[in-house]
């Protein structure tokens, strides 16, 4: 009898943790999106035409006008935003807030993370690759954000290997253009792999991850990256 009373709270417990599972991410996202949704319409809904329908012999406003409202102020700034006159408007707003002295640091930083993110400006993420750290044989992935040149004429690239995002944190290294191995992941890709701690990856990666590789193979991997030169000195 205490056997089979055991089993029973067993498969109940084993079978409630299943259904948390299942409903807890469920949740979460309808939490999040009802917050969004009710602080949007809320701010911007005021400010929407007044839109009501007849339905059980009561008069009911139209909700998520707010929302759409909150698209259409979106598209118009972007409108505005790619022509002339908005990109000096835009260069004139920079201007202005990283003028003030507690506003700059919060601005500047929003605008890099932006930035980071986009493949139009200088300052973005422009390859996901990985890089061997803290030491040799152990791989992490990163992302590589510009070239440069040391003293000595050598060609170096700066990879920042993020910790967080929001506010961005990380690593930044600098190493030899050898070191580097491109994942032959996208930025998107690269990014929900390191915001999932890993779970959302490809099953098998495209290249070899080995600290046995040749000075060789190297280089003629990092020559497969797209926006850097497509031969290097010493190659063949």
């Amino acid at each position: 009898m205490k056997r089979m009373i055991k089993n029973i709270f067993k498969h109940l417990r084993t079978k409630i943790f299943a259904g948390i599972l299942v409903i807890l991410p469920l949740g979460i996202t309808f939490l999040i999106l009802q917050l969004v949704f009710n602080t949007l319409d809320n701010i911007l809904g005021p400010l929407m035409p007044k839109v009501t329908f007849y339905l059980f012999n009561r008069n009911y406003n139209l909700p998520g006008l707010g929302i759409i409202g909150f698209f259409l102020l979106l598209y118009l700034i972007g409108v505005i935003a790619t022509n002339v006159l908005g990109r000096k408007l835009v260069i004139w707003g920079d201007h202005l807030f990283t003028a003030i002295p507690i506003v700059k640091n919060i601005y500047t930083s929003s605008k890099q993370l932006t930035d980071a993110f986009s493949a139009t400006r200088k300052g973005s993420f422009r390859q996901a690759v990985f890089v061997e750290f803290p030491q040799g044989g152990n791989f992490v992935l990163g992302f590589l954000t510009n070239e440069l040149t040391d003293l000595e004429n050598q060609k170096k690239v700066t990879v920042f290997i993020p910790t967080a995002f929001v506010p961005p944190q990380g690593f930044l290294i600098f190493l030899p253009k050898e070191k580097v191995i491109p994942s032959q992941l996208t930025i998107e890709e690269a990014i929900k792999a390191i915001m999932s701690v890993g779970i959302v990856t490809p099953h098998n990666l495209s290249i070899p991850l080995s600290s046995m590789k040749s000075e060789r193979e190297s280089i003629e991997n990092f020559k497969g990256m797209n926006y850097l030169n497509s031969k290097i000195e010493g190659g063949p």
